[in-house]
């Protein structure tokens, strides 16, 4: 008789074991899923540690033709906007001219700046007085080669941007994007990513010296970009009160797991 009950016993927890895997792989696949589904058309994908393809044509504000390749021989902060952008472009634009302001580093010399536009419509005439307003209200003397102002077609903007894991999308007349900017080695080594429209000089400066010697940046970006979620309409990050939801049910459901499979052990020692 008590066999017969510990073994009814046992087909119950193994029932119950099988719907908890079952469930914690099905939720497990759908956070992936959700996780790539952003990814890939508005945020940033990080791809820290890998060489990006440099081999793309833009123009620079002067309207010539350049190539990313020649333009990046040393660490080089990488920003992605668009010219006539109406938000969060001129915030972000703002941030990293002030802090480049307040680097100790020498532009030029140390480092570079590239900043792309996002949108293929836009022409040099427009990337030009961009950099001649952002330039004219800086302290520090920026050479014109070390910030570079760039345009192109949509094959190499979406090429390059793919390149470094920084997903957007045209709506209407307007642009989603998430507010980064990156930083590459003289080699075009992704060594970091820098969230935010306020960049703190130190960061920066740290940041330079790590692409400098080829090393990468820390990855904890990687736990805020699962906890937060880019929301195109308001144009800037929010928690993402599901994905965390789901995780701790998923990891409430495991330490459950271990309980069943820890207190049927000690009733089978006991018996």
């Amino acid at each position: 008789m008590a066999n017969k009950i510990l073994f009814k016993l046992s087909l119950k927890r193994i029932s119950i074991l099988f719907m908890l895997i079952s469930f914690f792989l099905f939720s497990g696949h759908q956070l992936l899923a959700e996780g790539q589904e952003g990814d890939i058309e508005i945020g940033v994908n990080e791809r820290l540690g890998q060489t990006a393809n440099l081999d793309y044509l833009f123009f620079d504000e002067n309207g010539d033709s350049v190539r990313i390749q020649d333009l990046v021989d040393r660490p080089t902060i990488v920003s992605f906007v668009y010219y006539s952008c109406p938000s969060i472009c001129s915030p972000l634009l703002n941030g990293l001219s002030h802090a480049v302001n307040k680097l100790k580093k020498v532009p030029g010399e140390d480092y570079n700046v590239i900043t792309i536009s996002v949108n293929e419509d836009e022409l040099p005439l427009l990337a030009r007085q961009k950099k001649s307003r952002y330039l004219q209200g800086m302290d520090t003397d920026v050479p014109e080669n070390a910030w570079r102002w760039l345009t192109g077609n949509s094959e190499n903007i979406k090429g390059f941007s793919n390149e470094l894991g920084f997903g957007f999308k045209r709506v209407g007349e307007d642009f989603a994007h998430p507010a980064v900017v990156m930083m590459l080695s003289g080699e075009g080594k992704i060594t970091r990513y820098v969230y935010g429209v306020n960049f703190n000089q130190f960061d920066l400066q740290l940041a330079i010296l790590e692409a400098s010697e080829g090393k990468v940046g820390p990855a904890i970006a990687k736990v805020m970009k699962f906890c937060f979620s880019y929301d195109p309409e308001g144009r800037k990050y929010v928690f993402n009160f599901m994905r965390i939801m789901g995780s701790m049910v998923l990891l409430c459901a495991a330490v459950f797991v271990m309980f069943l499979v820890i207190t049927g052990r000690k009733n089978k020692k006991t018996t």
